[in-house]
């Protein structure tokens, strides 16, 4: 066997090749697209979005997204419109947080968006209901 002349193991090596994100330019809604948030992830590839036009539909995530972005519950994405199917839409694009809040400062999101936000508080109900249903100072 051929002896090893590199330091490290495998995860060294699967480093190597990783490119750091670069600011990129802020890619705006066109016609047949609208701006999104992650309500709630269903898995093989799909999520229910909240878009800001006020209606709820199933989105499915493209495949060059797939295995590369990870598309979190809470994110601000764009996704294309179907003409064919109101319910439906395809993710195109998430948005970073901090891309997210220059939206909001160009007023192409609503005020009512919340960014950054992720978990429980995002849910049904959410927030404020007690996280431990014992009360320890009662024992």
């Amino acid at each position: 066997m051929p002896k090893n002349k590199l330091k490290g193991g495998k995860n060294v090596k699967r480093g190597k090749n990783q490119k750091f994100e670069e600011a990129r330019e802020l890619v705006f809604k066109e016609d047949g697209q609208e701006y999104a948030q992650v309500m709630k992830m269903l898995g093989n590839g799909r999520l229910m979005a909240h878009c800001f036009d006020g209606k709820q539909r199933l989105c499915h995530i493209r495949g060059t997204m797939r295995r590369r972005i990870w598309v979190q519950q809470g994110d601000i994405i764009l996704v294309g419109l179907r003409d064919f199917q109101d319910s439906k839409a395809d993710v195109i694009l998430k948005y970073t947080d901090a891309e997210s809040r220059n939206l909001k400062v160009y007023g192409e999101l609503p005020d009512t968006a919340k960014i950054g936000e992720y978990g429980a508080a995002n849910e049904e109900g959410g927030g404020n209901a007690d996280p431990c249903a014992f009360d320890f100072e009662a024992i």
